[in-house]
């Protein structure tokens, strides 16, 4: 086991091990019996009696979907917190951030995916108008750089807005019409 342990082996989510252990662990925070657990499952409209849970905690009876839905209701947490490690599982603001990270992780997937889409549009419409692609290209290129150097930059220095015009040089000959 110890071998498990220093792979990292033991840290595979095996969520019905999981939900056994954070029952037990919330309900004996919370002082409750599996009477009450029972009694409050039983009110939320999740039928199930004291003996279940008991048997539940005990690894003697697996937990259906919709009573593990039941548990995640009367102990406040979310089902994905309820089938977590228990020990990080019960750190919420660890749950939170590694949720925080999951959805931004999806996030970036889908705008990545979205950015090829778009970048495949451009080029069908390139591929029928040839005369167009190198100005394109550059344009795309800028943009993207222009991107990047803003996302590198510390929050503070940001610039708000396109950047200012340069002042003319003073000993600059005038152009236009004025003649």
């Amino acid at each position: 086991m110890e071998d498990d342990e220093a792979s990292g082996e033991a840290l595979v989510l095996r969520g019905e091990e999981n939900v056994a252990v954070r029952i037990k662990v919330e309900r004996e925070t919370r002082g409750w019996s599996t009477n009450a657990v029972s009694d409050r499952l039983n009110e939320a409209g999740y039928e199930i009696n004291p003996s279940a849970v008991w048997r539940i905690e005990n690894r003697k009876r697996r937990v259906n979907l919709d009573e593990a839905i039941g548990f995640a209701e009367i102990f406040g947490v979310s089902l994905e917190n309820l089938v977590g490690p228990p020990r990080l599982a019960a750190h919420a603001r660890a749950m939170e951030l590694i949720e925080d990270i999951r959805r931004r992780y999806r996030e970036m997937n889908l705008a990545n995916r979205a950015a090829t889409e778009a970048r495949d549009a451009l080029d069908a419409y390139l591929a029928e108008h040839p005369d167009l692609r190198e100005e394109a290209d550059v344009l795309v290129s800028n943009a993207i750089a222009e991107d990047l150097m803003a996302a590198m930059q510390p929050p503070g220095l940001l610039q708000q807005g396109p950047p200012a015009e340069p002042e003319p040089e003073p000993d600059a000959p005038e152009t236009g019409s004025d003649r």
